[in-house]
């Protein structure tokens, strides 16, 4: 089914393609293009950015199957599959239990990842790019505004790739439909989303130790990855979800003139989601430890989260924007089984009601802005608090200061709570005190300096999965001592004629707490690059090499039963480099990619390269791809 809908899509967005470039042939009566700043996304928190067709380094970093800059994170061998975590950003703000299997909700779209349009005339996307070994990759886009007021977006995201390992095929899809109207006075708007996802993985447990040395001894008969024997080869997971979105408000009061402004606006917001997942088996693994089941092992976790909330927000031109809410929340995570052990009784739901209060506040004034918001769970069986504090200021239009401070309290996942699995293993209920989490950051955004920040993030009762002696599988901790987290970060681009030279780092580490929160000291990546315009300007081209590296650490192990890291302290990897050459091109609204992969890898004697232990990191590859804007 799922590949008919890709299929359908990618012929509809060609037809739609076709025949908006057809509309762009010479006529007698030849219509002006529209600026393209009206063009406009709009985000969640309601920030407005507009089309960007732009070739730009940080294009490049972004042309990837998450559509971000991945520089914080190491990818698996395979296209869709899961990544490992170089770098740690704790901002997140949660009132309740994440779901199960976070290490697959790295292409998984959240509310608030989910954007809104506003454009003059229709506007098609489509984004390819080449995958491993029977695959490829697309995302294909359309929004139109069929009157001033109303707009609606509809997208679908597909990846298929075989993988150069057994037993690895990723086959992931992303459903994305957006809507939103206003009236004509702007004084009622109205908006909403419906995103259905699903993200399959095959899962092999990575490889077996006879067949390690013969990767990293760069065997010659095994240069077919498919030949390397992995732990198993009869099992994958899965990740669900079906979400329903919408808000609304309105303006009860609408003054504005030319010597303020003041606005009252009340409105609400609903949410549904139902997600599923599930890991299956043919035949258990010894590895894992025992099983409840000889054949067939098939355990279903699901989560039916209910969310309601009515706000109202104060806008005036005096006393700054200021806000309140209050929600409702109705969630129903677990199991269809029960499971009676000798030493007690594992239950099979956790279920409840949660009411939330919060508010925030922001203000502008003479290059100054002040921010805060917090919220804290009135009722229900998860406590749970938030508050943040931010000020800034804007020297001019290059260079800007930012300072924050924030404390959040928050229950641990789902699957630290409750787990249930055919493994034996796999089976608890805990009583886990709430994560505590102090924040202190420090930003510098400067066009003659850098970018830079500095972050410093205490964290009580941190919550992790490992092995624990004497056991064969992780399981879920709770660290009883105080993690102390520092980042910097800082990001500065040099140029010179025609070439440029991109820089990233990151210093990290945890001063505190270092044997549960595995990180490398330093990541850094260079981008050394030519660009220019080719063929009478008709052509933009940009060329070059990236060289990314981080030193050797402990690093995280990958769980195929949890699809979960854990920490691990018993084996050091990393420390080897990554090194790309690009080849990348702008023609009209066409950007054109092509890259060589870890080119460097060629020229090894050893591979030393993992993504985790027992999983290999990408040999190296030569991928193709676009990005094509078409406006009517």
């Amino acid at each position: 089914m799922k590949n008919v809908l890709l299929f359908v899509l990618c012929c509809f967005t060609t037809f739609l393609s076709w025949a908006q470039e057809a509309n762009l042939t010479p006529q007698k009566e030849k219509r002006e293009k529209p600026p393209i700043d009206l063009y406009k996304i709009i985000s969640h928190e309601q920030d407005t950015t507009y089309v960007d067709t732009t070739l730009t380094i940080k294009k490049e970093y972004k042309f990837n199957y998450l559509r971000k800059d991945n520089f914080e994170l190491l990818p698996f061998a395979n296209v869709g599959q899961t990544y490992n975590t170089l770098a740690y950003d704790f901002s997140r703000k949660n009132f309740k239990p994440l779901f199960v299997a976070q290490g697959h909700h790295f292409n998984y779209d959240q509310i608030e990842d989910i954007s809104y349009y506003n454009v003059p005339t229709p506007l098609t996307e489509l984004y390819f790019k080449t995958a491993f070994e029977q695959g490829q990759q697309l995302d294909a886009f359309f929004t139109v505004n069929t009157s001033e007021q109303f707009n609606f977006s509809i997208a679908y995201k597909g990846v298929r790739s075989l993988g150069q390992y057994q037993q690895s095929l990723s086959s992931t899809g992303n459903f994305r439909f957006t809507t939103n109207y206003r009236t004509k006075n702007n004084r009622y708007k109205i908006r909403g989303h419906i995103v259905a996802q699903d993200i399959l993985n095959e899962e092999n447990g990575g490889l077996r130790a006879t067949s390690i040395p013969l990767f990293v001894n760069d065997e010659g008969n095994f240069d077919d990855r498919a030949r390397l024997d992995v732990n198993f080869e009869n099992a994958e997971n899965k990740l669900e979800g079906l979400r329903f979105y919408g808000d609304h408000e309105y303006e009860l009061i609408s003054q504005r003139d030319s010597l303020g402004y003041n606005v009252l606006s009340i409105g609400n917001q609903v949410s549904y989601e139902d997600k599923f997942y599930e890991f299956r088996q043919v035949a258990p693994f010894d590895g894992l430890g025992e099983s409840y089941e000889a054949a067939d092992l098939r355990k279903e976790t699901t989560l039916e989260d209910f969310n309601a909330r009515a706000f109202a927000k104060l806008d005036n031109s005096l006393l700054g924007n200021i806000g309140a809410y209050i929600g409702y929340t109705n969630y129903n995570y677990g199991y269809n089984s029960v499971l009676i052990l000798d030493d007690g009784r594992i239950p099979n739901r956790l279920k409840g009601d949660i009411i939330t209060a919060g508010a925030n506040y922001k203000k502008q004034y003479k290059g100054f802005e002040l921010e805060g918001e917090g919220f804290i769970n009135v009722a229900g069986d998860f406590d749970a608090n938030y508050l943040k504090g931010a000020a800034s200021f804007s020297f001019n239009e290059a260079n800007r200061v930012k300072a924050s401070a924030s404390i959040h309290s928050s229950a641990p996942n789902f699957n630290f709570l409750l787990y249930q699995s055919d493994y034996v293993n796999y089976n608890w209920q805990t009583s886990f005190n709430n994560v505590k989490t102090q924040e202190l950051q420090f930003e510098l955004k400067s066009k003659k300096l850098l970018d830079a920040s500095v972050t410093y993030t205490g964290i009580d009762d941190y919550t992790y999965f490992a092995i624990q002696p004497n056991d064969s599988t992780p399981t879920p901790q709770q660290f009883n001592e105080r993690v102390d987290y520092i980042k910097v970060k800082a990001e500065k681009e040099f140029r010179y004629k025609k070439f440029a030279l991109m820089n990233t780092v990151v210093f990290q580490q945890a001063i505190t707490g270092s044997e549960v929160l595995n990180v490398p000291e330093i990541i850094t990546r260079q981008s050394v690059y030519f660009q220019d315009e080719w063929f009478e300007k008709a052509a933009f081209i940009q060329t070059g090499i990236t060289f990314k590296y981080f030193n050797e650490y402990t690093m995280n192990a990958y769980d195929p039963v949890l699809a979960e890291f854990y920490v691990q302290n018993d084996q050091k990897l990393g420390g080897f480099p990554l090194v790309d050459i690009f080849f990348n091109a702008k023609v009209r609204q066409t950007r054109i990619f092509f890259k060589w992969e870890h080119v460097n890898q060629l020229f090894n004697s050893t591979n030393s390269h993992f993504s985790a232990p027992t999983y290999p990191y990408r040999d190296a590859v030569i991928r193709f791809g676009l990005v094509w804007d078409f406006f009517l």
